[in-house]
């Protein structure tokens, strides 16, 4: 009876295995963009830490330029700026996102978006505060200081404001603004304010060291975004 039922749960656990597995797979990998590199006058960059850990590289992802339009296709997490674009006081910055493709490169919703407050980027104490929007309707807000922050939870949450695609491959446009108006950082996105934070909940130790700084782009990995616009105006 006993090796009956020892066997018996040999099986189920047998059956259970590529469940298993699966439930415990890593996270779907960057890719390497083919022809990478930051190909904007002016412009930088640097991937996330845990992407550099893993042996990747700024070259593995794609910054280029067409007229008025910037393109960028991912590879790694990244976060692009020209040290020369700088805000302070009461400012918003804002630009116009398009995903030509939804979920082209990618296995699930990836976002992108604005940041600001950039200061000491390129290195490990770098700070700064962004706002991303998805191609599902979600958007999320999240920092480093230098190490990363939450600040409308892990995976963000959803606002009827933030535009759907019609489905994987279809196109989706994104606006996409972040203000410091006071003692308030607001993002919106298509006109419509999506999260309002008191300042003094990101400027704190451990995470900004001020909403004054760079501002610029941030991409998740495995996008294909292009970007118009890109613009600040004071508050």
């Amino acid at each position: 009876m006993r090796l009956i039922l020892a066997s018996s749960m040999l099986s189920g656990i047998l059956a259970l295995s590529p469940q298993i597995a699966s439930a415990q797979a890593p996270g779907e990998a960057s890719r390497t963009v083919q022809g990478g590199g930051v190909f904007v006058p002016g412009w930088t960059g640097k991937i996330d830490a845990n992407e550099e850990k893993q042996g990747r590289k700024l070259a593995d992802a794609k910054l280029s330029q067409a007229g008025a339009s910037m393109s960028v296709t991912t590879g790694p997490a990244v976060t692009y700026w020209n040290p020369a674009n700088k805000a302070s006081g009461n400012y918003t910055v804002k630009a116009t996102f398009t995903e030509p493709k939804y979920m082209n490169l990618n296995d699930h919703p990836h976002p992108y978006g604005i940041m600001i407050g950039g200061s000491e980027l390129g290195t490990d104490q770098q700070s700064y505060l962004y706002c991303a929007a998805y191609g599902n309707g979600n958007f999320i807000v999240r920092g480093f200081g230098p190490e990363p922050f939450q600040v409308n939870g892990r995976r963000g949450e959803a606002n009827t404001a933030v535009h759907k695609a019609a489905g994987p491959g279809e196109p989706v446009t994104q606006d996409i603004a972040v203000s410091v108006k006071g003692d308030k950082v607001e993002c919106s996105i298509n006109g419509t304010v999506v999260g309002s934070y008191d300042k003094a909940t990101v400027v704190t130790p451990g995470k900004m060291k001020s909403t004054d700084g760079v501002y610029g782009l941030r991409f998740a990995h495995n996008t294909e975004v292009t970007v118009t616009g890109l613009s600040v105006t004071k508050n």
